[in-house]
C-alpha cells in the first residue's frame, strides 16, 4: 500500500476523495491549504499499489494538480480493528508508474556511476592477478552493470527510445571504464601471462546462457516486488546480474594488454550474452506481470512497436551469440566440454582391465600452440592386481586408448596425455 498527498485548487478535494474511494482508498483525509498565492485542498490517499495507475489516470483531468507519491510501503489500519491482521497481510507488486520512475531517477549522476566502473575494475584486476575470489565477489558488489541492464529491460517494455538509448549507453560505458582500468593496470605493473584465475574465468560453459536469463528474471521481480514482501535484498539481484560481467569486463581487459585476442573474444562474448539474456527474461516480465506498457499514467511517450520489435532483435542477437558459440566448439563452451572429456575419459579407464583409476585431472589449456585447442589429461592409475606388464606398457596402452576414443568421438581437439600409474603397497 502507498500513501499519495494530492494537492489541488480549491473546492476539488471533494472530487479526488470521491475518485479515491472509488479506488478503494482508506484512511482519506482532506486539509486546507494556504499558501502565497491562493487557498487549495490537500487531500491525504492511501491505496493498494495495483490501484495507482488507474487512480492517477483518472485524476489527471483535474486542473493544476500535485501529487506527492511515497515511495514505500505503509500499514494502513481501519476498522474494524478485528481484521487488522488481514488488512496489513495484503502486500501487492509495485506499480508500474513507481518502476518507471525509479528506473529514470537511477540514470543520473554520471560522476558516481563512472567511479563505481573505475573502482570495479580495480577491484576485479587484483582479484584476478593475485588470483583471489573474494575479490571478484567485492567487484561484483559494486560494479554498477545491474542498473542500466535492468533499465534497458524497463525501456523495452514501456517501448521508451529516450531511455533505452540512455541504458544501453550506460551499460556499455561501464563495460568499457571496467575493461580500460584492467588493461591500464595490467602495463603499468608489467604483467606478462595470464593468471590462473583468468584462465578459469575464460572458460565458457555451454549452458552459460541460463544465468543471464535468470539474473533477468530475478532482478525484474526483485523491482516489481513490494519491499515488505521480498525475501531477497536488492544488492543480492543485482550482485547475481554482475556475476558474470565483472569478472569477463576485467578478463578482458587484461587480455586485451597481453594481446591474447582468444580470451578477450570469450570475455566479450560473454558481455553481450549477459545484456541480450537479461533484456530478454526481464522485459517479458516486466510487460506482461509487472504490467508496464507503452502508455501509462504520467507517462505517454512510450511507441508501441519499440517492444515487440526490440525483443525481436534481441531474439535474434541472442539466436545468433548461441549459433556462434555451439558452432565455435570448443573455443566458446571448454568449461562443458572438459566436463564431458573428464566422464568419457574415466569410462575409457574403467574399462581398461589392467588398471584401477585413482584420479584424473582433464582441463583446457590456453596455451599459444598456433590452430591448436589443447585437451591436457593427467591420469593417476593403479595397476591392477593379477597384472604383470611393466609400468611403461600400461601407461602407453591407456595413452593409446585415450587418444584414439578422444579422435574417433570427434571432439575435435588435441589430447596430450600423461599416465602415471602406481603400484598397491604389498601387505
Amino acid at each position: 500500500m502507498r500513501q499519495l498527498w494530492v494537492q489541488v485548487p480549491n473546492g476539488q478535494g471533494k472530487k479526488v476523495l470521491s475518485i479515491a474511494q472509488a479506488h478503494q482508498g482508506v484512511n482519506l483525509a482532506r486539509f486546507a491549504v494556504i499558501d502565497d498565492k491562493e487557498s487549495q485542498e490537500l487531500v491525504l490517499i492511501n491505496v493498494s499499489n495495483k490501484q495507482i495507475e488507474s487512480l492517477l489516470n483518472q485524476l489527471e483531468n483535474i486542473p493544476h494538480l500535485h501529487v506527492t507519491l511515497i515511495p514505500h510501503g505503509i500499514i494502513a489500519l481501519h476498522p474494524p480493528a478485528s481484521e487488522a491482521p488481514e488488512q496489513i497481510k495484503e502486500v501487492q507488486e509495485r506499480s508500474p508508474i513507481e518502476i518507471f520512475l525509479a528506473a529514470l531517477q537511477s540514470v543520473g549522476s554520471w560522476r558516481g556511476f563512472l567511479g563505481y566502473a573505475g573502482l570495479a575494475g580495480v577491484v576485479v584486476w587484483i582479484g584476478l592477478f593475485t588470483n583471489t575470489n573474494y575479490l571478484l565477489v567485492a567487484a561484483m558488489l559494486i560494479a554498477p552493470f545491474a542498473g542500466p541492464a535492468m533499465n534497458t529491460a524497463i525501456a523495452t517494455a514501456r517501448g521508451d527510445l529516450t531511455l533505452l538509448w540512455r541504458s544501453l549507453l550506460r551499460y556499455f560505458v561501464a563495460i568499457l571504464v571496467t575493461i580500460f582500468v584492467a588493461a591500464a593496470l595490467s602495463l603499468i605493473f608489467g604483467q606478462e601471462i595470464p593468471t590462473s584465475l583468468m584462465l578459469t574465468n575464460s572458460q565458457i560453459s555451454s549452458v552459460a546462457v541460463l544465468l543471464p536469463i535468470t539474473a533477468g528474471a530475478a532482478g525484474a521481480i526483485n523491482l516489481m516486488q513490494s519491499e515488505r514482501s521480498s525475501l531477497v535484498s536488492g544488492a543480492a539481484t543485482g550482485m547475481l546480474v554482475a556475476a558474470s560481467l565483472a569478472p569477463p569486463a576485467g578478463t578482458a581487459g587484461m587480455a586485451l594488454s597481453l594481446g591474447r585476442m582468444d580470451i578477450f573474444m570469450g570475455s566479450i562474448f560473454l558481455v553481450i550474452l549477459q545484456l541480450v539474456g537479461i533484456n530478454l527474461s526481464a522485459a517479458i516480465l516486466f510487460r506482461f506481470y509487472g504490467g508496464l506498457s507503452s502508455k501509462g499514467a504520467r507517462y505517454d511517450r512510450g511507441k508501441k512497436w519499440v517492444f515487440p520489435v526490440t525483443l525481436g532483435i534481441t531474439t535474434l542477437v541472442l539466436i545468433g551469440l548461441l549459433n556462434w558459440q555451439f558452432f565455435n566448439t570448443p573455443n566458446l563452451e571448454r568449461s562443458s566440454r572438459a566436463q564431458r572429456a573428464t566422464a568419457d575419459i574415466q569410462q575409457v579407464v574403467r574399462d581398461n582391465p589392467l588398471v584401477k583409476l585413482v584420479e584424473a585431472n582433464i582441463r583446457f589449456t590456453r596455451s599459444n600452440i598456433e590452430d591448436q585447442n589443447t585437451l591436457l589429461c593427467i591420469l593417476y592409475v593403479q595397476r591392477g592386481s593379477e597384472v604383470t606388464l611393466s609400468k611403461e606398457k600400461i601407461s602407453e596402452s591407456l595413452t593409446s586408448d585415450i587418444q584414439n576414443y578422444i579422435k574417433k568421438v570427434g571432439y575435435d581437439v588435441t589430447p596430450l596425455v600423461e599416465v602415471t600409474v602406481f603400484d598397491p603397497p604389498e601387505l
